[in-house]
């Protein structure tokens, strides 16, 4: 039986914490630095069990301070698509590289998109990251994307 996560609690916890520690995260440069920062300590803190888990939580950690959050079903891809600056040859990028560097670039993405998305479908995307999501990502994007 598949466990479930509690993404937007997750996320509520995020809202919760104190501009320092948010700050602590925002700063990170990879998904590996998270584990000297305690900030992700506070937010991971009784969610994973596995080392699987710890990975997929790192991820959603990492890219949690570049994303906000709206009741609207708006994926990734979307509001990407939507978003400001984001070319195709940048998730191109990120579609093609491998872990960390997957991460690394596509955190700078959001960063530079500041894209809102229904946090619960980004989470599971995040969530379940490999060949097959980014593709998806990919896919949505253009789906999405007027020229």
């Amino acid at each position: 039986m598949e466990r479930t996560h509690d993404f937007m609690g997750l996320y509520q916890a995020w809202e919760r914490l104190a501009p320092g520690p948010r700050a602590e995260l925002r700063r990170v440069e990879r998904p590996d630095d998270l584990l000297e920062v305690p900030a992700f300590y506070r937010l991971f803190s009784g969610r994973g069990t596995t080392e699987w888990e710890k990975g997929a939580y790192q991820r959603l950690i990492f890219c949690l301070p570049c994303i906000k959050h709206s009741g609207e079903n708006i994926s990734l891809g979307r509001a990407l698509a939507k978003g400001r600056g984001v070319g195709e040859k940048r998730l191109f990028q990120v579609v093609r590289s491998s872990e960390p560097n997957d991460m690394i670039q596509f955190r700078r993405i959001l960063r530079m998109a500041e894209p809102t998305v229904n946090w619960d479908l980004a989470a599971r995307q995040l969530w379940y990251w490999n060949d097959r999501s980014k593709r998806d990502l990919l896919e949505d994007y253009f789906l999405n994307h007027s020229n």
